[in-house]
């Protein structure tokens, strides 16, 4: 069974209910009567398996593969231009 959460808006009275996804949302707090509203939570995805970025492209071990291994080499530019 999931667990709902509600918020009373009267008391600011928070608490959390076991209830069947067919049960009707509480409608009434049980500290001071008042009405309630269901609060919605963020879920937490987790994604598993192959086919995904992280377990196909990565190598293990490197922190980072976009950075290269060898520097860039430097380039100077020219302080002076010849004149024909």
């Amino acid at each position: 069974m999931p667990t709902y959460g509600y918020k009373c808006a009267r008391c600011s009275h928070t608490f959390e209910v076991f209830q069947k996804i067919t049960d009707q949302p509480l409608n009434e707090c049980g500290e001071c009567g008042g009405e309630v509203r269901r609060l919605i939570y963020p879920v937490g995805i987790a994604f598993k398996g192959s086919g995904f970025h992280i377990n196909d492209y990565k190598s293990p071990g490197k922190a980072d593969d976009s950075k290269p291994d060898i520097p860039a080499p430097e380039t100077k530019a020219k302080d002076t231009v010849e004149a024909k």
